[in-house]
């Protein structure tokens, strides 16, 4: 008998911090899998947690896991092919030590994640984004606040994470003013500050200055925001602004919104793909090949660049009287 913890013990104190250096919120998504796993494992198999056998852990029960996370806990296709990701890791760092199970792993490792249909793009038009700019109320504390965060948000397309993790000092505002951040897989960045994002940020500074902490944008005793709190502001003003803005209205507006926001900006701007993707960190423009087809003036605007020279330019129409140019054909 193998039991399982003594794996899961070796992988999340020594390999995943020392020999695979994964950041810390990768290590709590891993650590959440297994939690969760376990309580399936003693929920359908009446076996304590203590006494699972690594052996137990099979390609069918995988499977009806992670069955289990899409039609009773109501996850989606991300979470559940994420969650297969943190397992098959904890799977695969086992196997060296216990040949006597490779069948068994390698039949997890080959339970393939389950494909999913590319999620329209979704981002602000500009007089969307102006209305939730100023939306907040800029006469307390808490709204000039919220505003220096979106201001922030929508012009450098930070995520969330990088966003609350933000520090006074990560800004910069001298010659050359930019923002650094550690991104997604510790990837460090500097990302240019606009004048206009400067006359926001620059008096917000000032005024952070006498507040305790050292986040850049502080909850009330000076702690860094979660990102549910983040939401939360967001939803607020997005209902304000939705006053001001109607179309607003039908439109899903998350924080990561604010980032596509950013890179169709950046693209109808005329930047070249791979330069939006260093600006928001990605590792390789595949991840930013998305915002290529998210805007049909974008599209117009290739097509009308390859028309022929005697072509007037623009979405064709027929002529008012159907009969007679179809006489002309």
């Amino acid at each position: 008998m193998t039991l399982l913890a003594p794996s899961l013990q070796s992988y999340f104190t020594d390999h995943a911090h020392s020999q695979r250096d994964l950041s810390p919120n990768t290590i709590a998504t891993y650590r959440d899998t297994w939690r969760l796993l376990i309580k399936y494992v003693t929920a359908t198999r009446s076996i304590p947690a203590d006494k699972i056998d690594l052996a137990l852990i099979d390609a069918n029960l995988v499977t009806g896991f992670l069955d289990h996370l899409q039609t009773t806990r109501g996850n989606g296709v991300t979470t559940r092919n994420a969650r297969l990701t943190a397992i098959r890791a904890v799977m695969g760092f086992a196997l060296p030590d216990h040949p006597e199970h490779a069948h068994t792993i390698a039949r997890v490792l080959a339970v393939p994640a389950r494909r999913r249909p590319t999620p329209t793009v979704e981002f602000l038009s500009s007089a969307e984004a102006d209305a939730l700019l100023a939306a907040p109320d800029t006469s307390t504390w808490t709204g000039r606040r919220d505003q220096a965060l979106l201001t922030l948000a929508v012009q450098t397309g930070l995520r969330v994470s990088e966003l609350t993790s933000l520090t006074a000092s990560d800004i910069h505002t001298g010659t050359g003013a930019h923002v650094t951040c550690t991104g997604k897989g510790r990837r460090h960045r500097a990302t240019p500050l606009t004048p206009t994002t400067l006359t926001v940020l620059e008096p917000f500074l000032t005024e952070r200055a006498t507040r305790p902490g050292d986040a850049l944008f502080p909850g009330p005793h000076g702690q860094h925001l979660s990102r549910d709190a983040l939401e939360r502001r967001l939803a607020k003003h997005r209902a304000t602004a939705t006053a001001i803005c109607p179309s607003l209205r039908t439109k899903h507006v998350t924080m990561h919104t604010l980032r596509h926001t950013t890179a169709m900006r950046l693209l109808q701007a005329g930047i070249d793909v791979s330069v939006i993707a260093l600006w928001l960190g990605h590792q390789n423009t595949a991840s930013t090949d998305c915002y290529l087809h998210a805007d049909m003036t974008i599209k117009q605007a290739a097509i009308d660049r390859t028309r022929p020279p005697d072509v007037k330019p623009g979405t064709y129409t027929p002529a008012p009287d159907i009969l007679t140019w179809l006489d002309t054909l």
